[in-house]
């Protein structure tokens, strides 16, 4: 029989109140033993009664509110309490210690949202999202997360699941009337359904490495030659001291990061050490840091100073460094000291077509406006469509994207029938991997021991 569970479900330490959460088939009749009030045993699902909950001496310890979801309509699916105290710290502990002499156990991380997923109240990317909702920092990673708790991964891949039945139905009418002169399907309709899998797939797969930077900060590397600025602009933007700002070359000489939230997404920016030729051992070991944050970045911003503007061949040797997931941004820095016509006039000459370029003053704050509403206009693009956050699914999308290539090489070769079929099957074993239509309980146990206690 399932244990009933136990735990607080609110963060750790004081405050104005704590909610512990018991869930499990003698949830009622356990919280019924440590309660002086209505007898909730007796009462009706999603109802909220005052009364007093007792210590393990039976001496009064609280007044609580306690609130009761029977099953099958919680979110556990089980019979669940829900008891709301004041948030003292030993009220909570204390509270604990007479819900497991009541009979109860102490809930494991993320045993609550496993009961729900287990009960069918939950899809298991739905399970799973409920952690990104809980650890989200911006509006736009707690956005991706509502959207897949409310379904959109498990809608999207029930339609790559109707595809590859249909592809597989098309191969096996193939398969039974082979010998036949009949034709149900051409070879080239069914590399045209198996192409439009293959894209959405890999497109999914994909999305991971900007789901994952808005989840968890977008990175953005301040890349330049010493004295452009950089420390100053991530002081400015970030709105501290965050930097040591100095007229001395070479005076970063690590990353420094900090984060600032601009408009729906939170951002993490890298100050990164001036590159210069140097002799100094120190300051060298920080430019190739620089290096190694500018391929770590999701944006680039390239900061010149117009007082003295950077060498052409310093910009274009940056620029070859930059892969095609990133993006670029130019930012002519010290405006107020020169006029910087001219000298956009002379980047547009060397840059990528469509690169912005952005003149600003971290001294007098001119132009960080527009910086920082490009920043957020280069991400929302990534956003707009169903992304993936989730490494777990990203690599499960991958597995997909090499079985359903086989699937294509298959049919360009005119692979039997039957050894395509077998790869279609791969792909959809690995796609249902994701929903938990097939999961060992070693990923369970992998997946729900991220939560936290209480969730």
């Amino acid at each position: 029989m399932t244990s009933t569970i136990c735990a607080i479900s609110t963060p750790a330490g004081v405050g104005g109140i704590a909610v512990a959460r018991v869930s499990g088939p003698d949830a009622l009749s356990i919280v019924d033993k440590i309660w002086t009030g209505k007898k909730l045993e007796q009462c009706e699902s999603h109802t909220a009664h005052l009364g007093t909950v007792l210590d393990s001496a039976g001496r009064p310890l609280d007044q609580a509110v306690a609130t009761i979801f029977r099953a099958p309509r919680s979110f556990t699916g089980e019979n669940t309490v829900e008891i709301s105290v004041h948030g003292s710290q030993y009220v909570q502990r204390e509270l604990l210690n007479t819900l497991i002499g009541a009979g109860a156990t102490l809930a494991q991380p993320g045993e609550f949202t496993r009961r729900a997923y287990l009960s069918g109240n939950l899809g298991l990317t739905e399970a799973e999202a409920v952690a990104d909702i809980i650890a989200s920092t911006s509006r736009a990673a707690h956005a991706i997360a509502i959207n897949q708790m409310r379904g959109s991964v498990s809608q999207k891949l029930e339609q790559l699941h109707d595809q590859l039945l249909e592809l597989a139905s098309m191969l096996e009418l193939e398969l039974d009337f082979s010998e036949e002169d009949v034709e149900f399907a051409s070879r080239e309709k069914l590399m045209k359904i198996a192409g439009e899998i293959y894209s959405e797939v890999t497109r999914l797969h994909r999305s991971f490495a900007s789901g994952n930077a808005i989840k968890n900060g977008i990175p953005v590397a301040l890349i330049g030659p010493t004295n452009a600025g950089k420390s100053s602009l991530l002081n400015t933007i970030v709105g501290d001291q965050r930097a040591i700002v100095s007229n001395i070359h070479g005076t970063t000489r690590d990353v420094i990061e900090d984060t600032c939230e601009i408009g729906d997404y939170l951002f993490r920016f890298m100050d990164t050490a001036g590159l210069r030729d140097t002799t100094d051992e120190i300051e060298a070991i920080g430019i190739s840091r620089s290096h190694q944050a500018m391929k770590k970045a999701r944006i680039v911003i390239l900061l010149s100073d117009i007082t003295s503007p950077t060498p052409t061949t310093e910009i274009t040797g940056l620029i070859s460094e930059l892969s095609n997931d990133q993006k670029l941004i130019v930012s002519i820095n010290k405006i107020d000291l020169a006029q910087p016509d001219q000298y956009i006039a002379n980047l547009r000459n060397i840059l990528p077509e469509g690169t912005p370029i952005i003149p600003i003053s971290a001294n007098t704050g001119e132009g960080i406006d527009l910086l920082t509403q490009t920043l957020t206009n280069s991400v929302e693009p990534e956003s707009q469509q169903l992304t993936i956050t989730n490494a777990r699914h990203a690599e499960a999308f991958k597995n997909a994207a090499d079985s359903i290539n086989r699937v294509i090489n298959g049919l360009q070769s005119s692979l039997s029938g039957d050894l395509i079929a077998m790869d279609i099957r791969e792909t959809l074993s690995h796609l249902a991997s994701i929903t938990g239509n097939i999961t060992s309980e070693d990923i369970l146990q992998s997946i729900f021991s991220r939560f936290c206690i209480g969730k």
